[in-house]
């Protein structure tokens, strides 16, 4: 007589989650999928919401229609705020708590103003979709603010747009802001002209997208020059308030500040009562366990896995998907009573990123690329990985008209735009 079916739980439902409840769908388990989210969001091209080139919902999936053909798995809208290593439970902020055979946590990431929190509050991080919505609606009413604004000094303010964070992300919001400024509401407005927009890129290293080789870093940083982006490189933040920042004791006023410069993992590391490794991530095993839980594993940018040299591997969505795979793979083995996989192995196929119309950088295992041929490649890569065919039809046209138009279709300021919403 056999016992019970074992019971996988999996907290988040990101690029790591889904893949490991995918690849486990197969097995003689009992899924249970929690969120505190409905939606599995693509965070690549959040910033295209953020600035009107996609609707929310362009880059969202509801979970439950990604993994309702597999009837072993169930999807809880809940957010979990603790684990039980000895009862082997997650408590859920509302609610019992919940047992788990296996427990898989791919929680993800959030800004981090690294020790500065009252700078959140004069910022915008874009890590979710609420927040891709509220830089929008910002961004947005900006220009309206500054179409009815009469003092020189406070429409100058309401044009300048900061971003701090020289990263991918960093690098195409700055990037996309300049074009919706300079192509998309160029005709729109009468009094001010939105193409005298500042925007302004601020980054604490010596150089953008400091994890590619310098040729790729030297062309984002002269392409977005030409486009005619303000860049700071060694430019560390001093601080942050209401009338925008500071930068090398130099004050910048800005109605818009959008924070790109850090993540740091959710807090499961406290849960599971763990000292953290940088960031706030979970020191992991070989197999991606925890020391000491070797049915608890954490994945994705939650997990602090040594790669080539030691340094940890990045928060991608590819590294969280492979290790989605790869737990899965482990926890099968182990309920079927069949030897464990050898211990998780990355395989890097390289990063991109794009800077702006027809322009991207790509950093391949034997090629590096600049331009154009790296956007159509930037292009494929991103609408290949969106889930779902709706999705993926609906991004391509809108790119294929704003490619032709130099239209953005989710110019829509819900609200009041001249009632500051804030961060």
């Amino acid at each position: 007589m056999t016992g019970p079916r074992p019971k996988i739980v999996i907290v988040g439902a990101g690029f790591g989650g889904l893949a490991a409840a995918r690849h486990l769908a197969a097995a003689p388990v009992d899924i249970t999928v929690f969120d505190r989210t409905n939606h599995h969001l693509f965070q690549p091209l959040l910033y295209q919401v953020a600035t009107a080139a996609l609707a929310p919902t362009d880059i969202a999936s509801p979970i439950r229609s990604l993994l309702s053909k597999y009837p072993n798995v169930e999807v809880q809208l809940a957010e979990i705020v603790g684990v039980d290593r000895v009862a082997r439970t997650v408590a859920p902020r509302h609610g019992a708590p919940i047992p788990f055979d296996y427990l898989v946590l791919a929680t993800g990431s959030v800004a981090s103003w690294f020790g500065h929190d009252d700078w959140q509050h004069h910022s915008f991080g874009l890590k979710t979709l609420v927040q891709a919505t509220r830089i929008r609606q910002n961004l947005l009413a900006a220009f309206e603010r500054a179409e009815r604004a009469t003092d020189p000094a406070d429409i100058a303010r309401l044009l300048t747009f900061v971003v701090v964070g020289g990263g991918p992300s960093g690098v195409e919001l700055a990037g996309s802001i300049r074009e919706l400024a300079d192509a998309t509401l160029r005709r729109d407005f009468r009094r001010i002209d939105p193409p005298q927009a500042r925007i302004l890129l601020f980054e604490a290293g010596p150089a953008l997208l400091a994890g590619f080789p310098d040729r790729l870093s030297r062309y984002a940083k002269a392409r977005l020059e030409r486009m005619g982006v303000e860049i700071r490189t060694g430019a560390a933040v001093d601080s942050v308030d209401a009338s925008g920042v500071v930068v090398a004791g130099q004050p910048i006023p800005s109605a818009n500040v959008f924070w790109c410069a850090g993540v740091a993992a959710t807090p499961a590391a406290t849960w599971l009562g763990v000292h953290p490794a940088a960031h706030g991530t979970v020191p992991v095993q070989p197999d991606c366990s925890i020391p000491g839980a070797p049915d608890i594993f954490a994945i994705g940018d939650l997990s602090a896995f040594p790669g080539p040299g030691g340094k940890p591997l990045p928060g991608v969505a590819p590294v969280a998907e492979q290790q989605g795979r790869y737990v899965a793979g482990v926890i099968a083995a182990r309920v079927a009573g069949r030897p464990p996989p050898p211990p998780f192995r990355y395989r890097d196929r390289g990063s991109l990123a794009v800077i702006g119309r027809a322009a991207a950088v790509a950093d391949l295992p034997h090629a590096k690329l600049t331009g154009f041929l790296a956007w159509l490649m930037w292009s494929g890569v991103h609408l290949f990985l969106l889930n779902g065919l709706r999705n993926r039809i609906l991004v391509y046209v809108q790119w294929f008209w704003a490619w032709l138009t130099y239209s953005r279709g989710a110019r829509v300021i819900e609200g009041d735009p001249f009632q500051d919403t804030g961060p």
